[in-house]
């Protein structure tokens, strides 16, 4: 595997920040975006059961009426690409199984020897006690696609903005998410930023990492 060095990471991380005002001109490449999206599929999650869809939401007039409820913010429908990740609502012996099938095809074992991956699965998340809190869970593993998605688009010279700024119960309905078993989570425009977007000479405000990093 090829990696960057210290410095192309460092500078990325710094580069990025919360895009503002997007060149409604400038379109990721397919090629890019396609990374991004396997990006996303390749995001860690707990136990690997990947409670979570990303809605790439294209038609512009759909785009507008998020506009509408993401406080009128121009990123919206001037980004590039806009994204809307959601999560599920609930997980049951059914989900689990679709994923405990899925580990014996891509790696080639049986079922059977998976059992008893399903039962802690299910034993811990499905009938244990943190089924009373499943959809904060799964809505925690989809921040974590999130930070992902944002580092990989830095990474490849794309501009981000991640919103939650929106009316989640509002996105909902528009995208018919109550039928599906998902929810929003939260918003992510991506595209270029402006030339004239003052949020991107602002020099980055964090504090320092011997305040933020602690040796114990």
């Amino acid at each position: 595997m090829e990696t960057i060095d210290i410095k192309t990471l460092l500078a990325a991380l710094n580069w990025r920040y919360a895009t503002k005002k997007f060149d409604p001109s400038r379109k990721i490449p397919d090629a890019t975006w396609a990374a991004l999206e396997q990006a996303l599929v390749l995001s860690p999650s707990s136990y690997g059961l990947q409670p979570w869809k990303f809605l790439v939401i294209e038609n512009p007039a759909l785009r507008e009426q998020l506009k509408a409820n993401s406080w009128g913010q121009a990123q919206v429908t001037d980004a590039s690409h806009f994204l809307v990740l959601t999560a599920k609502t609930d997980l049951t012996e059914v989900d689990v199984e679709r994923y405990v099938q899925s580990i014996a095809s891509v790696r080639g074992q049986k079922r059977s020897d998976l059992q008893g991956n399903y039962d802690m699965m299910v034993g811990s998340l499905v009938k244990g006690p943190r089924h009373a809190h499943i959809k904060e869970w799964a809505k925690r593993q989809t921040y974590i696609a999130f930070g992902n998605l944002m580092t990989s688009a830095a990474l490849l010279g794309v501009d981000a903005c991640p919103m939650e700024g929106i009316d989640a119960a509002k996105f909902d309905e528009l995208l018919g998410l109550p039928a599906t078993g998902y929810i929003t989570v939260a918003a992510c425009a991506l595209g270029y930023r402006a030339g004239d977007d003052k949020y991107a000479t602002y020099k980055k405000v964090r504090y320092p990492v011997g305040e933020m990093v602690e040796h114990r």
